[in-house]
């Protein structure tokens, strides 16, 4: 959530935020109204508390019935008001639901994909001779991945991942607990369901973000879409000490979405799909160096990438374009010389500084060495989606025989160097 204080001392940098990531900027103005009435609710109460205290101290020296009578009536308008600020309270927060974190002055200004800015690119492209087939293709063939069965099973936009395939996703899972782990991160396997409550303080559960959530009504609990949702809150209602901060975590987990809004984008194979695995970096640090680590997770993506020799290229992305909770993101997109007619840019990584966004909404601070409390400021990062990873290795790596050369990074951890139909 948004910093309440920020939004009534400065409300037209806020609505400036906001309508550069394309919400109506009237949301502010409705909010400071029901804001006012919520104060004013206060200001009324605790004026009443005040009196009540005042009566009961004459109460103790003196039981009459004119001061029983005040005291009754004050209680009665106590809690009628209290309602009314109850009311206006819930009011208030769904408003504050629906405000976005704001991007950071210098992000790039753009209403959708098509002005997301380049920044670089890194690789050379394969320089194939002969046409390179697509993963699917390449996956059927070899027989590991099942989309046709899949769909037979589960429904469209699932696959499964069979044989040296499967291999490989636990490969790549391994190389990125390796290469993180040098960097202080820790290994976490988090739950992949969450409360509605925590979900909403970790700023997931608004707007169009809600429908592309699994919930289990039965059991009050969500799917979580990344392992970033629930190793976030491992910062919930702590205090950690300055020393031990920049906080590393990298989570694996199992992923779900509903993939909303994108209907007719990818509808086959592994790409775009309701089930997924990932690894996910998470990091906690001080607000002075959230955009000095948000460099660093940057480049921690980029040494996962180039330890498997991809070509890919990073992108800022736009206020129109860029996630709810981020004041700043960049994607990581790998080469894929099986998409479209000659190949394509897709994204496989995206990294994002949330500032206090999401640390407001679960309460996590840190000390500092004169003893106050501050929020903290949270990053996220993808590490390895594992399914997109392995399209960029079956179709970079693909050979004129239909077979996968694998990766020289993963080699040791598959055990071969080559992946072959089985028969």
């Amino acid at each position: 959530m948004l910093d309440i204080n920020l939004i009534r001392t400065n409300s037209d940098k806020v609505k400036e935020g906001v309508q550069r990531k394309k919400i109506d900027p009237k949301l502010v103005d409705k909010f400071l109204r029901l804001d006012d009435e919520w104060r004013i609710k206060t200001k009324a109460i605790d004026e009443l508390l005040a009196e009540q205290n005042a009566v009961s101290r004459e109460m103790s020296k003196n039981q009459s019935q004119d001061l029983l009578s005040k005291a009754q009536l004050l209680k009665q308008r106590i809690g009628d008001i209290e309602a009314e600020r109850d009311s206006l309270s819930v009011k208030r927060d769904d408003l504050l639901n629906k405000l976005p974190n704001l991007p950071f002055d210098n992000v790039p200004v753009g209403k959708d994909e098509t002005e997301n800015k380049v920044l670089k690119k890194v690789g050379e492209k394969n320089n194939f001779k002969f046409k390179p087939q697509d993963y699917l293709t390449l996956g059927e063939k070899l027989k590991i991945i099942n989309v046709k069965k899949a769909t037979e099973i589960a429904g469209s936009r699932f696959g499964y991942i069979m044989g040296d395939a499967a291999l490989l996703e636990f490969a790549l899972v391994q190389l990125a607990f390796d290469i993180l782990g040098k960097e202080g991160f820790l290994p976490v396997v988090p739950p992949v369901m969450i409360t509605p409550e925590v979900y909403k303080e970790m700023g997931r559960l608004a707007a169009e973000q809600k429908e592309d959530k699994y919930f289990l009504p039965k059991d009050e609990l969500y799917l979580v879409g990344s392992a970033e949702h629930t190793v976030g809150p491992l910062g919930r209602g702590e205090v950690f000490e300055e020393s031990s901060l920049p906080r590393r975590y990298a989570g694996f987990s199992t992923c779900f979405r509903r993939e909303a809004g994108s209907y007719g984008k990818d509808t086959k194979g592994i790409l775009r799909v309701h089930q997924f695995d990932k690894v996910e970096m998470y990091s906690f640090a001080k607000p002075e160096d959230s955009e000095k680590e948000h460099r660093f997770l940057l480049g921690m993506q980029e040494k996962l990438v180039s330890a498997l020799k991809l070509p890919y290229r990073i992108v800022e992305i736009c206020t129109g374009d860029m996630g709810w909770t981020d004041a700043r993101q960049f994607d990581v997109e790998t080469w894929l010389p099986g998409q479209g007619e000659n190949g394509e840019y897709r994204e496989t990584h995206s990294c994002s500084n949330t500032t206090d966004f999401q640390t407001r909404g679960i309460n996590a601070k840190y000390e500092t060495k004169e003893g106050k409390k501050e929020f903290l400021h949270a990053l996220n990062a993808t590490a390895f989606a594992i399914g997109r990873m392995l399209i960029a290795i079956i179709e970079n790596y693909q050979t004129e025989k239909g077979e996968i050369e694998v990766p020289e990074a993963l080699r040791d951890y598959l055990g071969k160097n080559v992946i072959k139909k089985r028969l």
